[in-house]
């Protein structure tokens, strides 16, 4: 009880702190901007930023491509949700990129993204994200911004902890955020957590070369929530370190149950160690899993899904030197290392200060056994024996850290409002600004990696209040844009973002923009659909299936007159984008369709499916205003009763003599 009301009485406090945070402008803002903030954000028309950001979509499933300094919205990419403006999840090709072994999933909650890495630094090759609520992993690839592969990830529930990347981008890492029972038995009592529930951490490795993802091992844990996670990198290459809470094993009521202890856990895996006993063949091979497999075929440009039912899992009770804990206050949210690679940072959301950990101790403590214990058969290092030292009294809240190339961190406190500036060696606070308000994530370009480029910080807030128009009862979410080029950081700007955005990476244009693809070449187009020249159009029937193999060219569809398809038939409207101009994308819609539209790149082939449903004529059309004709870019696909004898015909400019039905 004692613990209950002090806990509450934190609750409170926090509470009303937030709230007079929120409910009011802080004084002073005047000294954050300055009249020189206009000119640093400022991209004139026709120049490019100096960095893509790419932001995670929270729930509407996405990532977002921000400029930036200029903050302008570049682009949706649609990787866990249908997405209606350019078909994903509902064209022929794309559909299958949404399949799990629960069916066909067309939402999902997309928290984190990562970058490719090389030696520690952004490559520029692909983009991974997570899906939180159905568990799976997501590549898209920077030369043409598209998702182009999906994993499920068995043995999880609610991946939270993920995507994080190692050094050489050996290995995509995700923790559950939920502990579930695994195995045969699962049909237990919720009350028999402590039992029989577990944690698993999943590392996925990725071909060097193309990116393709497979599930590497599994290694299971005792049941505990997972957070966040880091990569070692320089000296402690080969490690991973994840924030987790929820130690007390609690199953109801987590905002008390979960947060009676002082110290909850950071948790190091020693993966070089874990790729040792795989090698040796220690791993069991656990088949009662099954999950879905979804890549785009490089050559058709469509999605395949395989369904797996066979993973590799690791025991660390019983494989040792492999996991260790290390106990951090209070809650921890982020953990994050330094571009050193010596310095690991835990952010618990319910302590009053910041734990910074060395990996150097860490290894002694380990070499000399230097334990408190251990949790659930795992061994427990000493707090003092892994902690370099503390940051005291940096602010309330503190959840998530990037740094800079100059040895500094920078914090984000979700109570207090404020990103704070230390310094990683010193442990000192030499800065504060305020957000507005409820900040989130941060992020630095370049600050998870060996080489921060520095020069900006984002941070993503929860709640925007006042900063911008009302819009109703759901307000906009927001990003704020900081100067953190001199010893002063300074907001520079406010702007409104997609969804609602956890975390993001940022990095330098030059590292995307020379690859990025302009268009398909046509002769490259091995889609068994694809039509290379309107002269090779066609309609063709097989039973009740009516193929349409139709061109798009400025400015007309071929055929654009089709008759002779009968109620009942399925229709599928195989489009082929003849330009080889960039920009010159081609949308195509047809009236009653129940799914969305395509939107085709120049060079590619995309396939809607229609099923018409009442006998008449339905008009298509183009649907990306691509000339200066576009609205004559149009067309007729006549529908007759079932049984029809009407021939199937089609045309394009072909004028005939009115004939009457059926005639």
């Amino acid at each position: 009880m004692i613990n209950r009301n002090k806990l509450f009485s934190l609750g409170i406090t926090a509470a009303a702190i937030s709230l007079t945070l929120i409910g009011c402008k802080p004084k002073g803002l005047e000294s954050v901007t300055t009249s020189g903030a206009a000119e640093k954000v400022y991209v004139a028309p026709g120049k490019h930023d100096e960095f893509y950001n790419f932001v995670s979509g929270g729930f509407n499933g996405q990532v977002s491509v921000y400029g930036i300094p200029s903050g302008r919205l570049l682009r949706i990419i649609p990787v866990f949700s249908v997405f209606p403006e350019s078909g994903y999840g509902y064209s022929e090709q794309s559909k299958a990129m949404l399949n799990t072994s629960h069916g066909f999933v067309p939402w999902d909650d997309q928290h984190h993204i990562a970058l490719s890495v090389t030696n520690g630094e952004h490559d520029g090759r692909w983009v991974f994200g997570n899906a939180n609520n159905t568990p799976r992993l997501a590549r898209i690839d920077l030369k043409t911004f598209r998702t182009t592969e999906i994993i499920e990830l068995p043995n999880s529930a609610g991946n939270h902890s993920s995507p994080f990347i190692t050094e050489n981008s050996e290995y995509v890492v995700a923790g559950t955020r939920f502990s579930v029972p695994i195995g045969d038995n699962r049909d237990v009592p919720i009350s028999s957590y402590k039992k029989n529930f577990k944690g698993t951490v999943s590392f996925v490795s990725v071909e060097p070369t193309s990116g393709k993802m497979k599930i590497a091992f599994q290694i299971e844990t005792p049941g505990v929530n997972f957070d966040l996670a880091r990569a070692g990198k320089g000296p402690s290459h080969g490690w991973f370190f994840f924030s987790c809470y929820n130690t007390e094993q609690a199953y109801t009521l987590l905002e008390v149950n979960a947060s009676q202890r002082d110290k909850d856990f950071i948790m190091a895996v020693n993966w070089k160690k874990a790729e040792e006993y795989v090698k040796a063949g220690k791993g069991k091979k656990v088949k009662n899993v099954k999950y879905a497999h979804n890549f785009i075929d490089e050559k058709t440009d469509a999605a395949t899904s395989e369904i797996l039912n066979e993973v590799l899992m690791l025991d660390p009770t019983e494989l040792k030197d492999m996991v260790y804990f290390i106990p951090c206050p209070k809650s921890p949210h982020g953990c994050d290392t330094d571009p050193s690679g010596e310095y690991i940072v835990g952010s618990g959301k319910l302590a009053a200060l910041i734990p910074v950990f060395s990996f150097t101790k860490i290894q002694n403590a380990i070499a000399n056994k230097e334990f408190e214990g251990d949790f659930g058969g795992i061994p427990v290092i000493k707090y003092e024996s892994a902690l370099y030292g503390e940051v005291k009294k940096p602010g309330l809240g503190p959840l998530h850290t990037e740094f800079d190339a100059n040895g500094n961190a920078y914090t984000s406190f979700f109570v207090s409002s404020e990103v704070v500036k230390w310094n990683v060696k010193s442990l000192q606070v030499l800065d504060r600004v305020p957000t507005y308000y409820s900040v989130g994530h941060l992020s630095v370009p370049g600050g998870p990696t060996k080489k921060p480029h520095g020069k900006y910080l984002i941070a993503y807030n929860k709640i925007t209040k006042d900063r911008y128009l009302p819009t109703g009862p759901e307000l906009a979410q927001s990003a704020q844009l900081y100067d953190i080029s001199g010893d002063k950081m300074q907001l520079l700007l406010d702007f409104p973002t997609v969804g609602e955005p956890h975390y993001a990476e940022a990095i330098p244009a030059t590292l995307v923009e020379p690859n990025s693809t302009k268009f398909y070449k046509l002769e490259e187009n091995k889609s068994p659909f694809v039509s290379l020249g309107e002269g090779k159009t066609k309609v063709e029937r097989k039973g009740n299936r009516v193929d349409v193999y139709m061109t798009a060219i400025r400015s007309h569809l071929t055929p654009d007159n089709i008759e002779g398809v009968r109620l009942g038939d399925d229709v599928y409207f195989h489009i082929t984008n003849l330009e080889q101009d960039w920009d010159i994308p081609h949308g195509f819609a047809v009236k009653g369709a129940a799914n969305a539209e395509l939107l085709i790149m120049p060079g590619e082939t995309q396939t809607l499916y229609w099923k018409p449903t009442e006998v008449g004529i339905y008009p298509f059309y183009c649907t990306d205003f691509c000339s200066a004709l576009h609205q004559e870019m149009q067309g007729y696909i006549r529908i007759s009763p079932a049984g029809s004898n009407l021939p199937l015909t089609f045309s394009t400019g072909k004028i005939v003599e009115e004939k009457e039905s059926g005639k």
